[in-house]
């Protein structure tokens, strides 16, 4: 398995790339909060694993239901799902990931 990566200088930026990339009609996104990185880990092609692409800013953000206004570029915590012209994102924080383990690391070799 091999990892890509894609940084963001913002937690706004990450947020409206997740949403640019979301199919169709798909209005809540997990994204995973872990070991100082908001991140999420997608495929690269549909039709293999091999080469997955981390997705990230470095940042603190607490787990919850996040709304996202692709228009305004504002994110806020919210409740439950309100509106259809806005993103969702759900913040997990994981205990351990080791695909997330795996790509934090190559990250940091490829740092050095």
């Amino acid at each position: 398995m091999k990892f890509e990566f894609e940084e963001f200088s913002s937690i706004e930026d990450l947020f409206l790339y997740m949403a640019s990339i979301a199919p169709y009609m798909k209005q809540v996104l997990p994204i995973t909060y872990y070991k100082g990185y908001l991140l999420s880990i997608i495929p690269i092609s549909q039709l293999s694993t091999e080469i997955l692409m981390m997705v990230y800013v470095k940042t603190e953000m607490s787990t919850g239901l996040i709304e996202f206004d692709i228009s305004t570029r504002k994110y806020k915590s919210v409740q439950s799902i309100e509106r259809a012209d806005k993103n969702y994102f759900i913040i997990i924080k994981p205990k351990s990931t080791t695909l997330a383990d795996k790509a934090i690391a190559d990250l940091m070799d490829n740092q050095k």
